[in-house]
């Protein structure tokens, strides 16, 4: 089958690679139907995620059709069932499955040593992300081994379209849970920094949740544009003062609620001094990641808020403001996305038309042209937002 390979930095290929089999009663296999690249990918195609390995299979937005099922599935799955596969992989029976923690199963990272060594304690295996997470192949592919089948999957209502249901693997609950980490109160300003795919969700989930007002912050005039389509208030960061802008918009008490939809990659420029100075160690291996978003975040909230990160991080981050963010009695939520926990209602906001996620694409291509789209999708070329694929 053809699928889009980990060779190395900034170095994707599409390679015929062997098609995958069953392994254990459990799996499933599927056809991947589209596949999408995600932000946190391009963590990967910039190597800052550490236990990439050449021949990886990347990927971890899919869904398709079911074509072979494990004796172990007992009626759960059945071939010809058109199914979502969240990026998380869960057995449903740990501890932390039954408390609804998904992305932090106890039995699904294959690689559970390595990663305990690295974590501490080992998170959930997901997706084409690295060998630390279990090292499974990415669904940037024709064909997809699903482990734990019977419980790592959304089915799909035939109502929905691909494009509409695709994202309930990854970025729609996402952003959905960044919101729902924030308390929406009626009264709330929720600030969003990035309006990427996630971000873009989180700002409708934060409308969808109530909040009086949503302020969406990045550079790129065509994701502003989408943003303020959606409901925010938008902040250009390179034109305006984010400081000053949430100041007025909040009579002087900041945001109650903050989302950082960017992670370990903030925007490098010379109107702020500390990305230059991140970027400077991360060439020298004095840090791994670029907190500019983490800190400004904590510097505007209102005292008694909420910082929620979606976006992820990688590693080491350096400078962080815990004094201001103690005395300011702030509360931290973050994670990765307990997929399952929201698919549910999620489905039914978008069969009932309050949401219709695929207003997120831009870009539609091949899976053979993924390589160059990886490329336009990092680059932020002809106002590329979202990129879905077709194997």
């Amino acid at each position: 089958m053809k699928a889009l390979v980990w060779h190395g930095k900034e170095d994707i290929r599409c390679d015929t690679v062997s098609d995958p089999e069953i392994e254990d009663a459990r799996d499933a296999i599927i056809k991947v139907t589209s596949c999408a690249i995600c932000g946190s990918d391009l963590h990967l195609f910039h190597n800052f995620i550490p236990a990439m390995e050449p021949g990886d299979i990347m990927g971890h937005e899919m869904m398709g059709e079911v074509v072979e099922v494990g004796s172990g599935i007992n009626g759960a799955l059945k071939k010809g069932d058109r199914i979502v596969v969240p990026f998380t992989i869960l057995c449903g029976e740990c501890d932390q499955c039954k408390r609804g923690n998904f992305s932090v199963c106890e039995r699904s990272n294959r690689n559970k040593d390595m990663a305990d060594k690295v974590f501490g304690h080992a998170t959930a295996g997901l997706f084409g992300y690295t060998h630390l997470t279990g090292g499974y192949p990415g669904g940037q592919a024709e064909y997809l081994r699903v482990p734990f089948a019977d419980k790592t999957h959304i089915k799909v209502p035939d109502s929905l379209t691909d494009e509409q249901a695709l994202f309930l693997g990854d970025i729609f609950p996402t952003g959905w849970q960044a919101a729902v980490n924030c308390d929406i109160q009626p009264t709330d300003t929720v600030a969003i920094w990035g309006c990427g795919p996630v971000g873009q969700m989180a700002i409708r989930s934060a409308v969808l949740l109530g909040a009086k007002q949503v302020v969406a912050i990045d550079c790129i005039p065509e994701r502003l544009s989408m943003a303020e389509a959606g409901g925010a208030i938008t902040i250009h960061f390179e034109t305006e003062s984010v400081v000053e802008r949430l100041n007025d918009l909040t009579t002087g008490k900041g945001p109650e609620k903050c989302i950082d939809a960017v992670g370990l990659e903030s925007h490098v420029s010379m109107g702020q001094p500390d990305t230059l100075l991140d970027r400077a160690k991360q060439m020298v291996m004095l840090e791994s990641d670029r907190p500019h978003v983490l800190r400004e975040m904590i510097y505007v909230c209102q005292p008694g808020g909420i910082i929620s990160i979606a976006g992820v991080y990688g590693g080491l981050v350096d400078k962080i403001p815990m004094g201001p963010a103690m005395n300011k009695s702030l509360t931290f939520r973050m994670g990765q996305t307990h997929v399952n926990r929201w698919t549910d209602d999620l489905v039914r906001r978008i069969e009932e038309g309050q949401i219709d996620p695929s207003f997120v694409i831009t870009h539609t291509a091949k899976l053979e042209d993924g390589p160059d789209m990886y490329k336009v999708f990092r680059n932020k070329q002809d106002g590329c937002v979202k990129v879905v694929l077709k194997p």
